[in-house]
């Protein structure tokens, strides 16, 4: 039988953004701070007042409201991309943590609005800026009811994608220790060995071996991007600045 954790309890009232207003990277961080009684319990904009109200009666703590120098309740934005101006580079999506934006590499993303949470992790990581935030427009919106309604269903996709990105993470190890073990020499002293080849099994290994100490240097996003990709964005870029400076001509023309 499962043990529910203190944890556990936190985490399941918290709306499951992922948005990191909190200070910690994700909620359960922050729902691990409060179990640990580190954090105050007016850190989760998006979770609103009840949500202080519900960590309050879980906790035995007093409610309290949120702190006027950090971040606010909102009404809660969805996501939409600019597909015109999109240019595939693909960086939106790895920030999102709920999967909610399909495309791939130079080719137009899009935002699957049902599975959007309005975190905003995908609008500092796009280079041509062009993801808008478009408010809900449903007054009920932020019922607590329909706000842990939706936490059900992003927590369901924010684990299947830290899965996934576990299995692809062992799959690339293997495929490292496969490669190392198909390069590595043959054992000294068997009567098969054959000097030349091993010699040069042992060289490909010592590559292989400097390559994954360099590799693991790079930070993660430089090792996210390639050339390619580099050059389609500042082109993006450059564009985008000309057709700013075309239209800032034409308005000046026009008066």
């Amino acid at each position: 039988m499962a043990v529910i954790t203190l944890v556990d309890r936190i985490d399941a009232l918290l709306p499951q953004t992922q948005c990191g207003q909190c200070g910690h990277a994700g909620c359960r961080p922050y729902a691990e701070a409060l179990a640990e009684g580190a954090d105050p319990i007016n850190r989760c904009p998006p979770g609103g007042d009840d949500g202080i109200g519900a960590l309050a009666e879980l906790l035995g703590r007093q409610a309290i409201p949120f702190d006027p120098a950090g971040p606010q309740p909102k009404p809660r934005a969805l996501a939409v991309i600019r597909e015109d101006s999109c240019i595939g580079c693909t960086l939106c999506i790895q920030a999102c943590p709920a999967d909610a934006i399909v495309g791939a590499a130079k080719q137009m993303h899009t935002v699957i609005a049902d599975e959007c949470t309005g975190c905003e992790l995908c609008l500092a990581p796009c280079p041509v800026d062009c993801i808008d935030l478009i408010p809900v427009a449903d007054p009920r919106d932020g019922e607590r009811e329909r706000v842990m309604a939706r936490a059900a269903q992003a927590r369901k996709r924010y684990d299947s994608r830290q899965a996934r990105k576990a299995r692809d993470a062992q799959d690339k190890a293997k495929r490292l220790a496969e490669r190392a073990a198909v390069a590595a020499p043959s054992p000294a002293g068997r009567a098969d060995a054959e000097p030349p080849a091993a010699a040069s099994a042992a060289d490909k290994n010592e590559l292989i071996r400097k390559a994954m100490e360099r590799a693991k240097q790079q930070a993660p996003v430089a090792a996210t991007a390639s050339a390619d990709k580099m050059a389609v964005i500042r082109a993006a870029m450059e564009r985008a600045a000309a057709m700013k400076a075309a239209q800032q001509e034409a308005d000046k023309d026009a008066e």
